[in-house]
């Protein structure tokens, strides 16, 4: 998603028209390489007992979105689109004077770039080779409800978020103000072992969904994530809090400004011996573009840090690693001059280290 959250935001920044296209029962367009026999289906005659050899993909068949994939590829390469190094699910078509963007994902694709024409040929060729829906300005994309306003583009997961507060089982009538508890330190051992396990996991998995378009709620998400196998009923007590704040907070999403200074910034922060079970620590990153988020994580450390400043180094190791695959993907989608980045860090013995 990061892929997508920077060319929504490099497109608000630079005023792109955003459009969204659907491919007809794409899996069924693959060119099968293997021999694969399927049975003739009930209800037609065979009166020889004979079987099908396939020479399409068909939905169901492991190969199937591998040859959609090769497929599609070789039809956008045809057009002049160049599969990006950096996210292979990217296509760019750059000249001297204009660029354009393909985002896809599966049969979901998005199209963007300064040259309109080029954009409606792309669209015929697709729709004469595969029948594709156009269903014009982005809207809706896996999920994430897209709005715009003069200010720039606004990514929410409103509807997704109602159903999941009435869904989950919980009274949410009482709101909070804050993702967790103040303070919270729970141990995987804590408490009774709560009776719905299912239920458990089915809620923070939708919540782990949710982080797409809410920042706000990875450290929150990984936090309840680490009880999945055995929860308790105060790894419960805490998730009912994060579903309170939900239900304060289910129309917050992030704004991916229209802005001429198209900067990098990053942020990376860390936890020490966070996790008073393991001693792990955790890292959070976030990483803005034009003032807008862009990329973020919040993330249990693999090793033990033994101090504050390890750390915290190790938090930045990881933001800078983000950074440098970010900084290429920008370049690819035509963007420049984003050097030097300024990585921040509120550690100074991390630092001096660095």
């Amino acid at each position: 998603m990061s892929t997508i959250r920077c060319l929504l935001a490099v497109a608000a920044s630079k005023h792109w028209p955003l459009v969204k296209l659907d491919v007809n029962n794409a899996f069924l367009h693959g060119d099968l390489k293997e021999e694969v026999y399927m049975q003739v289906l009930e209800g037609v005659p065979n009166p020889s007992n004979k079987v099908c050899r396939l020479i399409k993909s068909i939905y169901g068949l492991k190969q199937a979105s591998r040859q959609w994939h090769e497929k599609l590829l070789t039809a956008l390469e045809s057009q002049g689109f160049v599969k990006s190094k950096y996210d292979y699910s990217l296509f760019i078509h750059k000249t001297n004077t204009d660029i354009n963007i393909a985002a896809v994902y599966v049969d979901d694709i998005i199209l963007t770039g300064t040259n309109i024409a080029k954009l409606d040929e792309l669209k015929a060729y697709l729709h004469k080779e595969f029948s594709i829906k156009d269903l014009g300005y982005l809207n809706y994309f896996l999920g994430i409800e897209v709005g715009y306003t003069a200010d720039g583009v606004i990514l929410t997961q409103r509807k997704f978020t109602k159903e999941l507060l009435i869904g989950c089982g919980f009274d949410v009538s009482k709101r909070t103000i804050t993702p967790l508890p103040l303070n919270l330190k729970l141990y995987k051992t804590d408490g009774d072992p709560y009776t719905d396990t299912e239920q458990y996991r089915l809620v923070v998995g939708k919540l782990n969904f949710l982080t797409h378009t809410r920042p706000d709620m990875s450290y929150a998400v990984q936090y309840l994530s680490q009880f999945l196998q055995d929860p308790r009923q105060p790894h419960v007590t805490a998730l009912h809090h994060t579903l309170r704040y939900l239900a304060h907070t289910e129309g917050q999403g992030i704004l991916l400004k229209a802005t001429d200074n198209i900067s990098l910034q990053a942020f990376s922060d860390s936890d020490w011996a966070a996790f008073p079970d393991s001693r792990r620590s955790v890292t959070g990153y976030v990483l803005l573009l034009g003032g807008s988020p862009i990329s973020w994580k919040s993330k249990k450390q693999n090793t033990v840090s033994k101090s504050s400043a390890e750390a915290e180094y190790r938090a930045m190791a990881v933001a800078a690693s983000e950074v440098t695959w970010i900084v290429n993907l920008l370049i690819g989608m035509g963007v420049s001059n984003l050097k030097p980045i300024t990585l921040n860090c509120d550690n100074q013995s991390a630092l001096h280290i660095a």
